[in-house]
Order: C-alpha cells, then sequence, then structure tokens
C-alpha cells in the first residue's frame, strides 16, 4: 500500500476508510459484518480510518474501537468534535459546539468509546462561529501537550479559519468535499493548504455513489436514502450530470478499469499530499476502490479530463438549502 504524508509529518496509507455508515443504529445489526469490512481493509494495507463521535451518535466509534482492537499498532484513527452533542446521552440537540469544555468532554468520550489512549488526527466537524479558531486550536493544542491527541484537523473550514487555526496550532489535515464534481476546493482552498504544508482529506470522492456510473436517472432513491433529499440526486440533475460518466467511461475503457478507479486515481494524481476519503461497505468495493493504485494517468489523460470537465457545469447544489446554512457552508 502507498504511503502519503500529510501536514506535521502525518504518515498514512494513500487512501482512507470512512465508516460513518457503519453501525449507526443504536441495535447496530451489522456490528459482524462491518467489522470484517474494517479488519480486511487492514490486512489490505489501509492504516486511516475516519469516524466521529456524532455518528450514532456514538455507536460508530464503539464499533469502529471493536474493530481495532487487536490491531491497534497497525492503524490511526481520525474521529471528531465539533456538534452539539451531549456527552452524557449522545442526544444531538442540532447546531455546532466547539467550546473549550465540550471539546475536552467530547474527546474524553471518544477515547472511552474507541477504547484507545490516544487519537491519532482529531477534527473540528465544522466551524463554531461562536467561538473563536485560536480557542478551539488552543484547546486541541492542550490535548496534544497531553497526549490525548497527536494531530489536529479541521473539516469543510474556509480559508480565514485555516489559517487562524494554524498559527495556533499547526494543522494536520483539511478534510473536504472534493471530486470531479465538487471541485470549488481549487480556486483557494488548495492553494492555502499547499502554502501551509497541510494535506487534503477529500470526503466524497467518489460523489456519494454517482461517479461510479451506477446511478442513473432512472436509480430509484428510498425515502431512507439521504441522497433521495440532495439537489444533485434528483432525476433531472443526474440526467444532466452524466455527461461526467461519459467522460470516465472513456478514460477507463483505456485503462482496463472502472469509473470510480479513474475517478479516484485522478484525485491521487492532483497531489502528492492528497488522501482520498471512501466509504463502503462490501469487500468487493474495497477492493476496486484499491484498485486505483495500479491506474497511472498519463499527461494525455489528465489533460483530456480537464478539458472536458472544465466544460461541464455540474447541475443541482450537493446538499439540502438548511444543512448548507446550518453546516455554515
Amino acid at each position: 500500500m502507498e504511503k502519503r504524508k500529510l501536514g506535521q509529518g502525518l504518515e498514512v496509507s494513500a487512501l482512507s476508510l470512512g465508516c460513518m455508515g457503519y453501525g449507526v443504529a443504536r441495535d447496530i445489526p451489522d456490528r459482524t459484518e462491518m467489522i470484517a469490512v474494517i479488519r480486511t481493509a487492514i490486512e489490505r494495507g489501509v492504516d486511516f480510518f475516519d469516524t466521529a463521535e456524532v455518528y450514532g451518535p456514538f455507536t460508530n466509534e464503539e464499533m469502529v474501537g471493536e474493530a481495532i482492537a487487536p490491531l491497534r499498532d497497525r492503524v490511526k484513527i481520525a474521529t471528531k468534535f465539533g456538534w452539539d452533542v451531549d456527552v452524557d446521552t449522545g442526544v444531538h440537540h442540532g447546531g455546532v459546539n466547539s467550546r473549550p469544555a465540550h471539546i475536552r468532554a467530547a474527546v474524553d468520550g471518544s477515547l472511552k468509546r474507541l477504547n484507545v489512549d490516544y487519537i491519532d488526527l482529531l477534527y473540528q466537524h465544522r466551524v463554531d462561529p461562536a467561538v473563536p479558531m485560536e480557542e478551539v486550536a488552543g484547546t486541541v493544542k492542550d490535548l496534544i501537550r497531553q497526549g490525548k491527541v497527536r494531530y489536529f484537523g479541521l473539516s469543510e473550514a474556509g480559508v480565514t479559519s485555516i489559517r487562524r487555526a494554524h498559527a495556533e496550532q499547526p494543522i494536520a489535515a483539511l478534510q473536504s468535499e472534493y471530486s470531479l464534481w465538487t471541485r470549488e476546493p481549487e480556486a483557494e482552498i488548495i492553494p492555502v493548504l499547499e502554502e501551509l504544508g497541510i494535506g487534503l482529506v477529500p470526503f466524497s470522492p467518489l460523489g456519494k455513489g454517482f461517479l461510479t456510473g451506477k446511478i442513473t436517472e432512472a436509480t430509484h432513491l428510498g425515502s431512507d436514502d439521504f441522497r433521495s433529499k440532495i439537489p444533485r440526486f434528483v432525476p433531472e440533475a443526474r440526467k444532466a450530470n452524466a455527461v461526467l460518466i461519459g467522460l470516465l467511461r472513456s478514460v477507463s475503457q483505456r485503462h482496463e478499469a472502472t469509473p470510480a478507479q479513474i475517478a479516484l486515481a485522478w484525485l491521487l494524481a492532483q497531489k502528492p499530499w492528497i488522501v482520498p476519503l471512501f466509504g463502503t461497505r462490501k469487500v468487493e468495493r474495497l477492493d476496486e476502490n484499491l484498485g486505483a493504485f495500479k491506474i497511472k494517468l498519463s499527461a494525455a489523460d489528465l489533460d483530456e479530463i480537464q478539458s472536458v470537465a472544465s466544460e461541464i457545469e455540474v447541475q443541482g447544489a450537493r446538499y439540502p438549502e438548511a444543512m448548507m446554512r446550518l453546516s455554515g457552508l
């Protein structure tokens, strides 16, 4: 497995497994199956896993902790604080909360649920406009001094927040959405990350499944599927955005690959400090995604993708308007 360095010397596998969709129900009916997926990923060489207190809340961290328990020395765990989750009951009150006392309590809870002595990478899940970034970063700095945390990260933060936090406590990674159909970070975020030496961990690198080519305008998304509420996934938008799939298929045929593998290979080719974060519930999809390492896109491939993609205006917002407001996006 190829390794990559994020910021501050944090070295991880070049692909990360996002565990958000595992075991979020209180009864965790998929516990055995999802633990098997995590452990298989470790055997395949993946050593970077992503969770958060709010996933569940709490149940996802508990599952990840159980999965990695016999393999702790082989993995690096990223988790997150920042939503207004009651640290005792797990009730999510809505909105954000990065007050210093809440951060410390959230970290203690995460350490207990993950059953670890330290968190490798601790992200602020969303910026809290009520708490200065210097206070947030300073609190994490104290946690690093105490040995509870090793590296600091932000998620979906803007340039100003990144600079202010980094000046107080150097940031190892920013987690934000970035893919062939979400390229906004290229304008300001990526140049700042390069300037400051911060790594990028793009979530939804496969466009929540759309860039795999398996979702068409005719695909039924049930009411329990979050994508059914996303403007980018309404049938009209899927039909318009299918031109991206045509581009990926064209390149994939030359490499005897899948559209998903090309989408990941494209991200890996952008910067050596980019580590895509994908989610899957199936070992066969895990293996397909890891196959992206075998693909070396040529300069001609990258030029073609850039030329065609730059002419495509992706239809539909990436989240519902209410969620965008709540997240400060």
